[in-house]
């Protein structure tokens, strides 16, 4: 079994789409049997993703740090349920238990996970694949600060290779069939 870490908002954001990309995420996910890595939340695009896998008979991998429990809602009904004392300790424990990343629209939170993910790839760390959904764009900016730290020399070109961006839920899966 395969098991895809998303990092994505706590919230969910201003536009329907970033739901409705959550939620196909999270079918195509267990439609292709594999299981959903996340921060264990049932709030924001978090606890969409993860209602539609286990909605669609899939496998849950929660991991959450004990300060989070109220504030993201813990969603206690996972098939594995895991909390950490620190958010660093979360974020290893849910790339390590991962075979890939998919990064949905998120704010800050989810920008750290995507960066250290990114950095741990660059420094070697893992060679796991990146996929950003950019829905609607929302990663478009994203995009371009990538190429300008690679073009203003804070970073080999090779960087912008370890991150594939995908327009939807269906393409990004295909990108790791």
């Amino acid at each position: 079994m395969r098991s895809i870490c998303v990092y994505c908002g706590s919230r969910d954001g201003a536009r329907p789409a970033f739901a409705q990309a959550a939620e196909a995420l999270g079918r195509g996910i267990a439609a292709r049997g594999w299981r959903l890595v996340y921060g264990a939340g049932d709030v924001g695009l978090m606890g969409r993703v993860a209602r539609a896998v286990q909605e669609s008979g899939g496998e849950t991998f929660g991991v959450i740090p004990s300060h989070l429990l109220q504030l993201e809602v813990g969603k206690r009904d996972l098939t594995r349920f895991v909390v950490t004392e620190t958010m660093h300790e979360r974020k290893k424990v849910m790339l390590m238990n991962a075979d890939a990343v998919i990064v949905l629209p998120g704010g800050a939170g989810t920008l750290d996970e995507f960066f250290e993910a990114l950095t741990w790839r660059q420094l070697g760390l893992h060679d796991k694949p990146i996929i950003v959904l950019n829905v609607d764009g929302y990663w478009d900016r994203l995009s371009a600060l990538m190429r300008a730290v690679v073009s203003d020399g804070f970073a080999d070109p090779s960087l912008l290779d370890f991150v594939r961006t995908a327009p939807d839920a269906g393409a990004a899966l295909d990108l790791l069939a």
